[in-house]
C-alpha cells in the first residue's frame, strides 16, 4: 500500500515537473525570438559607433609614402627616390561638428537600447498571448468534446424511447442532425487547437507537433491590475523614450551639419624621410615639421543654407513623431484600461447565467427520459448550454489577452496572479 502511494506521488511530481508555466515559456520565446535578437545586434552596432564617435576626440596618427624609379637615368643621378612622412593630427576646434556628432552617437545608443527593450515587451506580449491561446482552444476543444458526449448521451435515451414506441422517427432525425453538426464543430475545435499548438511551439524554437501541458488555464483567476495613469505610462514607455531621444538626436545633427561650414583648425606633427635631392649619392635625410592647418569656409553658393534646412526639416519630423506617438500611447492606455474592466465584468456576468444553464440542461434531459417534455426541449437547453459555455471561455480568454495588453501598454510586468 505504501508503495502504490509512493508511485501514485511520484507521477504526480512528474506530471508536475512537465507542465510549463507562464514564466518559462515567455523565458524561451525570448532566448529564441529573432525580433529580440536583431534588435540586440542594433543596439550593439549603436555602441560601436559612438565609439566610433568618440575616437574624433583623439589625435590620429597617419603615415604617407612612394617610391618612384625613373625611366631614364641622368649622369650622376640615382634612377629610384622616395618618400615617408608620418603625421599626427589633432582638431583643435571643428566648429562644434565633433561634439555634436559623438552626443548624436551617444542619443542614438541609447535609444538603441530603449528599442531593444520594447521589442522585449511586444515579445513578452506575443508569447503571454499564446499562451492564452492555446490554453482557451485546449478549453474549446474539450467543451465539444463534452457536448458531443451529451448529445450522444441523449440519443441513447431517444433510441430507447422510440424502440419503446413513445416518439416519432422524427425525434430520432433531429438528435442525429444534432449529433452530426456538434461532430463537426468539434472537428474545427480540434484543428483550431492543433493551429494554436503548433503556433505555441514554433514560437519558442521547438518542434511543432510537441505536446504540451499548461500549468496556467484561463479559468483561473488572474488578479486584475492596478491602473498605472497616463503620466506613469508615459515614462515608462522605452518607445516613447526612444522617440524624445531621436528628436534630441535629430537637433544635434542640425549642429553637426552647421559645423561642417564653420572654421576648422587643426594641429599638427610631421616628418620626412627622403634622400637628398637631387639624388646623387643615395644618403637620406629625416625632417621634422609643426603645422597648424586653418579652414574657413567662404561662399558655397548657399549649400550651408540647404543642408541645415533638410537637417531642420528631418529635426521636425522627429518632433511631429514623437507627439504623434503621446496621443497613441493616450488612446492605448484609455482603450486597455476599459478593454480590461469590460472584459472582467462579462467573466462575472456569464458565472451565474452558466450555473443555470447546466442546471436547465441536467433537469430538461431528466424530463425527457421521464416523458415529462419534448426533444426540442432538451435540444434548446443544450444549445444555450453550449454557447454560454464558449461564451464563458471567450470572456476568460478576453480578460487573460487584455490583462496582457494592458501590461504591455503601461510597460509593466505584473505577477500571473494565479
Amino acid at each position: 500500500m505504501k508503495r502504490n502511494i509512493l508511485l501514485l506521488l511520484l507521477f504526480a511530481l512528474a506530471e508536475a515537473q512537465a507542465q510549463t508555466t507562464l514564466d518559462e515559456y515567455r523565458s524561451a520565446v525570448e532566448n529564441y525570438s529573432w525580433s529580440l535578437k536583431s534588435a540586440r545586434a542594433e543596439s550593439d552596432r549603436a555602441a560601436q559607433v559612438q565609439l566610433q564617435a568618440r575616437t574624433s576626440f583623439l589625435p590620429a596618427l597617419s603615415m604617407a609614402g612612394d617610391f618612384s624609379v625613373a625611366l631614364r637615368q641622368h649622369e650622376g643621378i640615382k634612377p629610384w627616390g622616395f618618400a615617408l612622412q608620418p603625421q599626427i593630427v589633432g582638431t583643435l576646434y571643428g566648429g562644434g561638428a565633433v561634439r555634436s556628432r559623438y552626443r548624436k552617437a551617444r542619443l542614438d545608443h541609447t535609444a538603441a537600447l530603449c528599442d531593444e527593450a520594447f521589442t522585449l515587451l511586444e515579445v513578452r506580449y506575443a508569447a503571454e498571448y499564446a499562451y492564452w491561446n492555446l490554453s482557451a482552444m485546449g478549453q474549446y476543444r474539450a467543451a465539444m468534446q463534452r457536448f458531443v458526449e451529451i448529445i450522444r448521451s441523449l440519443k441513447e435515451i431517444v433510441d430507447r424511447r422510440f424502440e419503446e414506441g413513445y416518439i416519432s422517427k422524427g425525434d430520432v432525425l433531429m438528435i442525429e442532425a444534432r449529433l452530426s453538426a456538434a461532430e463537426y464543430e468539434r472537428t474545427i475545435a480540434e484543428r483550431n487547437y492543433e493551429e494554436a499548438l503548433h503556433n505555441f511551439n514554433i514560437l519558442r524554437g521547438t518542434d511543432a507537433d510537441l505536446e504540451v501541458t499548461l500549468a496556467a488555464s484561463i479559468l483561473d483567476s488572474l488578479s486584475m491590475p492596478e491602473r498605472a495613469g497616463f503620466d506613469r505610462t508615459l515614462s515608462a514607455r522605452p518607445d516613447y523614450t526612444a522617440a524624445r531621444l531621436r528628436t534630441e538626436a535629430a537637433a544635434a545633427d542640425v549642429r553637426t551639419v552647421r559645423a561642417a561650414y564653420n572654421p576648422r583648425i587643426e594641429l599638427g606633427v610631421s616628418g620626412i624621410w627622403q634622400p637628398h635631392s637631387p639624388n646623387r649619392r643615395g644618403t637620406t635625410s629625416i625632417d621634422g615639421a609643426v603645422f597648424a592647418r586653418v579652414n574657413i569656409p567662404i561662399f558655397h553658393f548657399r549649400e550651408r543654407r540647404h543642408a541645415v534646412g533638410a537637417a531642420r526639416a528631418v529635426a521636425l519630423q522627429s518632433e511631429w513623431t514623437q507627439a504623434q506617438l503621446h496621443d497613441d500611447i493616450l488612446r492605448q492606455e484609455r482603450n486597455g484600461w476599459t478593454a480590461l474592466n469590460e472584459s472582467r465584468a462579462q467573466v462575472d456576468a456569464v458565472k451565474e447565467s452558466l450555473r443555470i444553464a447546466g442546471e436547465n440542461l441536467d433537469l430538461s434531459t431528466y424530463s425527457y427520459g421521464e416523458g415529462l417534455t419534448t426533444v426540442l426541449d432538451v435540444l434548446q437547453a443544450q444549445l444555450s448550454w453550449i454557447q454560454l459555455y464558449t461564451n464563458a471561455i471567450t470572456a476568460r480568454f478576453n480578460y487573460a489577452v487584455a490583462r496582457s495588453s494592458y501590461q504591455r501598454i503601461t510597460a509593466e510586468q505584473g505577477e500571473n496572479g494565479l
